[in-house]
C-alpha cells in the first residue's frame, strides 16, 4: 500500500466565503448522490499498535502521525523518567515532566525572541508543536495502567535499551484478565527528526504486513523475520522482536 503523506500540522480545511462562491464562472463542485462503493472506503484498522521512544516527542511520535494518518488505531509514549529535549548546549537540556501540555512545552521554550529563535531554529519548537496537534501531552510508559497498555496488539520501540524498558515493564506487571500476546519489536533509529522520518515509514511498511495476517500470534514471528530479510536490506541493524503477555 501507498505511504502516507503527512503534513506538520495537518493544514485546516478552509471554507469558501460566500463572495469566492459567487465569483462567475467558478462553480461549487457536487457531490454523486448514494453511498460510496465498498473499494472507497477505507478497512478499519484491525490492531492496535503502540510506538515508543524516550520522551514522547520525536520518533514515537513521528510513527504515531504515520500510522494515525495511514487509518491505523495508535498511541505514543516515552520510557524515560522526563521529558528531555535539547538544549543551548549538551549539558543544559531542557527538561519537563511528562504529562506537560506539549503548548505549554512551546510557551516555555519560546518566552523570549531570542529563546523562540533558537529553539525554531534547532527544531525543537515544531516538535511541540507537531505533538500538540496530536494530543495533549507526552505519555509515560511506565504510568500507563495495565488495562490500556493490554489493548496493544503490537507495541513498536525505536532504540534498544527502550525495547529492553518495555519488555522488562510488561514482565513485571500483574497479567490482566484476559492475559493476552502483545508483540514487542525494536527498529533502532537515531534519535533526530531526520531519521525518525525514515523510519516512521519502515514502521509503517511493517504494520502493514502484520494488519494482513489472520492470526498475528501465530505469523508475527515469521513476517517480522521476512521483513529483516527483505524490507531492511539497507542497514546491518536487525529488528529485534520478543512476544509477551499480559
Amino acid at each position: 500500500p501507498p505511504l502516507a503523506t503527512i503534513q506538520y500540522p495537518p493544514k485546516p480545511h478552509h471554507r469558501l466565503s460566500p463572495t469566492t462562491m459567487n465569483v462567475p464562472g467558478l462553480h461549487r463542485p457536487t457531490t454523486p448522490p448514494g453511498r460510496p462503493p465498498p473499494s472507497a472506503r477505507r478497512k478499519p484498522s484491525k490492531f492496535s499498535f503502540g510506538t515508543v521512544c524516550s520522551s514522547n516527542i520525536n520518533r514515537s511520535m513521528e510513527a504515531h502521525v504515520v500510522l494515525q494518518n495511514a487509518g491505523m488505531i495508535v498511541e505514543s509514549y516515552g520510557t524515560g523518567s522526563q521529558v528531555r529535549l535539547p538544549g543551548k548546549s549538551a549539558m543544559e537540556p531542557q527538561i519537563f515532566k511528562f504529562g506537560t501540555p506539549y503548548s505549554e512545552m512551546y510557551r516555555s521554550l519560546a518566552a523570549t525572541p531570542q529563546d523562540e529563535a533558537f529553539f525554531m531554529h534547532n527544531g525543537v519548537l515544531q516538535l511541540c508543536k507537531r505533538g500538540a496537534s496530536v494530543k495533549l501531552a507526552p505519555q509515560r510508559w511506565q504510568d500507563t495502567p495495565s488495562t490500556a497498555v493490554q489493548k496493544h496488539h503490537v507495541v513498536i520501540a525505536f532504540e534498544e535499551r527502550i525495547y529492553d524498558a518495555v519488555i522488562e515493564d510488561l514482565q513485571t506487571r500483574e497479567p490482566t484478565e484476559d492475559f493476552k500476546a502483545i508483540h514487542v519489536i525494536c527498529l533502532d533509529t537515531k534519535d533526530n527528526p531526520h531519521e525518525a522520518k525514515l523510519q516512521g515509514r519502515v514502521a509503517l511498511e511493517l504494520c502493514w504486513i502484520l494488519e494482513q495476517t489472520d492470526d498475528l500470534d501465530l505469523e508475527a514471528p515469521e513476517l517480522v523475520d521476512q521483513f529483516q530479510e527483505e524490507q531492511m536490506t539497507h542497514t546491518q541493524i536487525k529488528v529485534l522482536y520478543q512476544i509477551c503477555y499480559l
